[in-house]
């Protein structure tokens, strides 16, 4: 029976893992509080009280990845901190032990933001651009990962994650004057995060990179002002006189390649 460890069973790590188990799969994850230890074990996973530093890891990382032939990465840095953590050197931390275990295979949860402000279609061959630090550590993890030799990796570039409990128009709900109205909106579902994680790990789908965004792209103005009257909020205003223009990220090397149907309209 194929063995996974989840690294970070947070919005998405925990309802991922729970899936897999009941689909039959052994599953480890890893939480930086305690407190999560009990509902993480509840639900068949075994628990990992585990934190990555630039220089240690904090918890039995040798015993977390023992035995796991897949090891999910799902530990993004603080992308909005004005003082980013040095996710690289957690990163090189980890990397050789991940090199010592059992993992064949790595799946890296990265972000849309390595291509920057882009004003086109971006696909995986567009060149990366970032334009945060957040941004540009993940492209710098990424490329740690993918040229190692010792292991597979496929990274999975998500686009804003929004699900039952997450949209970004409660924090946009009654601003005036936003700028970029027809700017395309580029999310994807948290149940599409899953499906798509379980159609790579169901095909063996290693040493890829996809954009994973739903194909579903109207623009700001017309995407909040939607989600504000389904979440009974006031609807953010929009200067249009700074529409901007925006990228509209493409999935369709994931739709073609792991034959994926997105489920969900986020």
């Amino acid at each position: 029976m194929t063995q996974i460890s989840i690294l970070g069973c947070g919005w998405l790590g925990l309802p991922l893992a729970k899936d897999l188990v009941k689909n039959g799969l052994l599953v480890k994850g890893s939480t930086t509080s305690s407190s999560k230890l009990a509902h993480i074990e509840k639900l068949g996973v075994l628990p990992f009280l585990m934190e990555l530093q630039p220089n240690a890891i904090d918890g039995d990382i040798t015993t977390f990845l023992m035995g796991s032939e897949i090891l999910i990465i799902d530990i993004p840095p603080k992308l909005r901190s004005n003082n980013s953590e040095d996710f690289v050197g957690k990163m090189q931390t980890l990397i050789p032990f991940i090199e010592q275990s059992d993992v064949q295979n790595v799946l890296f949860v990265s972000s849309t933001s390595v291509y920057g402000e882009a004003n086109d279609v971006v696909t995986e061959t567009t060149p990366l651009n970032p334009d945060s630090e957040g941004g540009r550590q993940l492209v710098l993890v990424e490329q740690l990962l993918q040229s190692n030799p010792h292991f597979q990796t496929t990274i999975l570039r998500f686009g804003g994650l929004v699900g039952p409990d997450r949209n970004p128009v409660r924090f946009l709900a009654g601003k005036e004057n936003l700028p970029n109205a027809k700017a395309p909106i580029n999310f994807i579902h948290q149940a599409d995060c899953i499906g798509i994680i379980q159609k790579i790990i169901g095909l063996n789908c290693w040493n890829e990179t996809f954009n994973a965004v739903s194909p579903y792209h109207p623009s700001r103005e017309e995407y909040y002002t939607k989600k504000a009257i389904e979440w009974q909020l006031v609807a953010p205003t929009f200067d249009r006189t700074l529409a901007g223009r925006g990228k509209r990220i493409s999935s369709d090397k994931l739709q073609t390649i792991l034959k994926y149907i997105f489920a969900e309209i986020p």
